[in-house]
This record gives structure tokens, sequence and C-alpha cells, in this order.
């Protein structure tokens, strides 16, 4: 299924389980626990799903992934507001696996269209690793072996299902790391001398504590950002 934010669910409940890697068991469980949007009803009331019911399962996903209870996600899920899109929820995920350290893996060609959540072409496996999200392993004996991190594999997924070549997408990713690596380094250095004079235990739970408070206040100036160069954009006719 390819769609935008606001075409009508398409998928259901089997194909949203087998796209999201979980069982039909589970996308019910949640929809009784209120982790999931109820589903739009078709024809002869067969409830069909759409992209926010996916990128909610991918977000519960790395929520699992770092810990939490069922109880904590739920928590945590009903803090967010009603009316956030695929994207917005995209993004969450994306600061909850920044907490994570990194986590590089090798995997089959087959475990890798696994863990993409959906079947992958040759050409979209190229495309990634055009977009450095897999590396293939030379050693393999049959080339059918890759090196992956799991953070960035949805993101890169998500990515090809944006008109942008590669090196549009390369470049993006050059401008991100970048800019981010010196807001980074600034950061870092207001929080040195915020904690010269404390003690070692005392800096490294503080730093745990602000990880993800500073990461969430990075996505939500950015986007903001974002927001206003793209409105400027817009309004001067795609313009500069």
């Amino acid at each position: 299924m390819t769609t935008t934010d606001t075409e009508e669910p398409t998928l259901t409940i089997d194909e949203l389980a087998a796209r999201a890697g979980v069982t039909v068991r589970t996308v019910r469980f949640y929809g009784t626990r209120g982790l999931l949007p109820p589903p739009v009803l078709g024809p002869r009331r067969v409830g069909h799903y759409g992209r926010e019911h996916l990128a909610r399962l991918a977000l519960i996903e790395e929520l699992q992934h770092q810990g939490m209870t069922l109880a904590a996600i739920e928590r945590y899920l009903k803090r967010l507001p009603d009316d956030l899109s695929p994207h917005d929820l995209a993004l969450h995920r994306a600061v909850v696996a920044s907490w994570a350290p990194e986590t590089v893996e090798r995997v089959t060609r087959e475990e890798l269209g696994r863990r993409a959540g959906r079947p992958l072409t040759d050409e979209e496996v190229e495309r990634l690793t055009a977009m450095d999200v897999v590396t293939r392993y030379a050693d393999a004996p049959d080339g059918g072996a890759y090196r992956v991190d799991a953070g960035l594999l949805r993101l890169g997924v998500e990515l090809l299902d944006v008109p942008f070549s590669p090196e549009t997408v390369l470049a993006a990713r050059t401008a991100l790391l970048e800019h981010s690596r010196a807001a980074a380094r600034d950061l870092s250095r207001l929080l040195r001398d915020a904690v010269a004079e404390r003690d070692t235990p005392d800096v490294r739970s503080l730093s745990a504590h602000m990880h993800p408070l500073v990461v969430q206040a990075l996505l939500t100036t950015f986007q903001r950002s974002l927001r206003e160069e793209l409105r400027e954009w817009l309004d001067g006719g795609g313009e500069g």
C-alpha cells in the first residue's frame, strides 16, 4: 500500500499485522487497550487500517524495545495529541529510538526484508545501500549479508516512497549531520560548564536524564524552523 496521510485506510487487519510484523491477535489486543484508534468500517463491516495505525504500531514496538511496560506505554501514548499524523508519530519514534545506543547488526537478505516490515525489491535494497542505510558485506559467500542499523532502517524504508533521488537524500543527510553535530558540540559545552563542579556519578545521572529532553527540544525546534522555512518558500511561489 502506498498512500498519503489524507488517503483512506486500505489495509485489512491481516495486512496491517503482516506489514507491522505482529500478529492479528496483537493488533486486536492493542485496539482493546486503546493503544490503536479503531479501524474505518467498510462494506460488510470489514475494518480498514492505514498509515496512522502502522506508525503507532512502530512507535509501540520502539517503546517496548526501550524496556517500557504496557502500562507505561499506555501513559506515554495518552499524553500525545489526538490529531498526530503518521509523520508526527514517526518523529516521536525517532526520538524514542535515539535514547538507545547504536544497534548495528549483520542480517541476511531475507531478514532485511522482515526488519523493514515489507518485502524489498533488489532496486530498493540498492537504494538503501546508496543512502548508506545498509551496507553489503563483501565477505558473504552469496553477497546476501548486510550491515544495518536497526534505528535507521525504518526511516530508510519510508524514504523509499519519497520522490527524491538517493543523491538528494545523501546531501540532506550530510547537511543534517553537520548542523546536528555543531548543535551537539555547543550544547555539550554548555552542559559541561554547568556541571563542572559536580561529581562524576552525578554528571552521568544528569546526562542520562537530559538526553531525551535535549533530543525532544532539538526535534521541536527543528520542526518549527522547517515549517517556517516551507511556509516562506510556498508563500513566495517556491522561489529562492
